[in-house]
């Protein structure tokens, strides 16, 4: 009885010791907090994009009188981009260092927003294709390299909490992306319609399209410019050598054993998934709240449903500190499980009690994914040392999750209806909850404790 005692005792004294160094552990080093929060505006740019970008489908059917499967070529434009990029960009990374791949990206992302301007004097959807092509590069280079970086920026025991910070900020450039949508390019869409179109004289239909060309254009003008300005601040802020290491000309790269130990590792290979099912979960709920509400909210209307899809990325942003802020008291990926399973249970509230409370529970859904991102990152990245450029870049590649999921969310909504079809959403954020479950009963689960390992080195070695 003694030595049970004893052994409880112990056990209580060492969870308070444990308690006690985690308060001790900072949230970023303080060598690394001006370039933390300059790194941190790179996520305002890219939610930014993202959310100024989903319009240009509508606008650009309108304008060149287009199907919706050509028009969709924006969003297959966008997310192949970063599909293709992620794991030069881990190479690229693994020589020369995170900076060096933020910096690329910028510099990218600033050429294809810039190159709108000729796309819109061309009147031609495939040069807006080739410019969105090069802006979601870049972006998708930015990204790859961002996320770990921020992860870096501090000791390993606090890198979830830290990367839940600077992307608490992304959320802050979506709205900005749908408000400037709303303001500056949907209401200079001319409303003609295909038929009035196809009978206007042609020095008519280019002019009204060269109007709606430029105001398509004049954002990411200004998106270009931003990005510039962000690229010279973090050109100029040195980056301690502790943190910013590149390889050295001896190194060389072992691919094939990167792969092999990536593939062996569970926490990793479920994590790409579970982001595969996560952005996915994200661009259903978020495209098709809209026509939701259209279609069986009583006197719902498009307009209305834009309404609610702005108050859901305000949830989604205020959230984001609100998650971080409970990430000190609860395990990460406990809070993860416990807004995956609430968020299962909205959206088949959503699918099977349509009407105003299911719109209102699709927006709440929204402060159930305003972690989710950020968590299966630095879970599935949590202590893979040398493998982790190559891993992050798998990481982003799931993005594709957010091409592929969507379409078979519309199928089903033409078979079933809308509000039935966001069963498919649901079985996406099942897919999240699995993985926090996994990661829970693992014997190498993520630990919310700081850990004796190395922090994750900036060339991996």
């Amino acid at each position: 009885m003694a030595g049970w005692l004893g052994g409880v005792s112990l056990a209580l004294h060492l969870k308070e010791m444990v308690r006690m160094t985690l308060k001790k552990q900072p949230l970023i080093d303080k060598d690394m907090i001006l370039p933390f929060w300059l790194l941190t505006s790179c996520f305002v740019v890219w939610g930014l994009a993202q959310d100024l970008t989903a319009p240009l489908v509508t606008a650009f059917k309108g304008i060149f009188t287009m199907s919706t499967f050509e028009a969709s070529l924006v969003q297959f434009a966008y997310f192949g981009a970063y599909f293709c990029l992620a794991l030069p960009t881990a190479f690229l990374n693994e020589r020369f260092g995170y900076k060096v791949g933020v910096l690329t990206g910028l510099g990218l992302a600033a050429i294809g927003a810039f190159g709108f301007y000729p796309a819109a004097k061309s009147l031609t959807f495939g040069f807006f294709l080739i410019a969105l092509f090069i802006l979601a590069a870049g972006l998708s280079v930015l990204e790859t390299s961002a996320n770990p970086f921020a992860i870096a920026m501090g000791p390993e025991g606090t890198a979830t909490r830290r990367l839940n910070l600077a992307q608490s900020f992304n959320p802050l450039g979506t709205n900005l992306g749908v408000l400037l949508a709303a303001v500056l390019v949907l209401p200079k869409m001319n409303p003609a319609t295909p038929e009035q179109r196809a009978t206007m004289p042609h020095d008519q239909l280019v002019t009204i399209q060269t109007g709606e060309l430029n105001a398509i254009m004049n954002p990411y003008l200004g998106l270009a410019v931003a990005l510039v300005i962000i690229w010279v601040g973090i050109f100029i802020k040195k980056v301690p050598r502790t943190h910013e290491e590149v390889a050295s000309d001896s190194h060389h790269m072992h691919f094939g054993d990167t792969v092999r130990r990536l593939h062996h590792n569970h926490h990793w290979r479920y994590g790409v998934l579970a982001q595969f099912f996560n952005v996915g979960a994200q661009v259903c709920t978020w495209t098709f709240i809209v026509l939701y509400v259209a279609d069986v909210v009583p006197g719902g209307t498009a307009v209305r449903g834009a309404y609610f899809l702005q108050v859901s990325l305000i949830v989604f942003f205020i959230s984001r500190f609100v998650m971080t802020w409970l990430m000190g008291y609860i395990r990460a990926t406990r809070l993860l499980a416990i807004m995956a399973s609430i968020a299962i249970v909205l959206c088949l509230y959503a699918a099977f009690f349509p009407g105003l409370s299911g719109a209102i529970a699709l927006v709440a859904v929204s402060a159930c994914l305003s972690l989710m991102f950020p968590t299966i990152y630095g879970v599935a990245l949590h202590g893979l040392g040398v493998d982790t450029k190559f891993a992050a870049a798998g990481l982003v590649m799931a993005i594709v999750g957010g091409a592929i999921m969507p379409p078979i969310q519309g199928l089903v909504s033409d078979w079933i209806g809308t509000a039935p079809a966001f069963v498919v959403a649901a079985v996406c954020y099942a897919g999240v909850l699995l993985y926090a479950i996994y990661d829970l009963r693992s014997h190498d689960r993520f630990a919310d404790i700081p850990e004796e390992e190395p922090k994750i080195s900036m060339t991996g070695h």
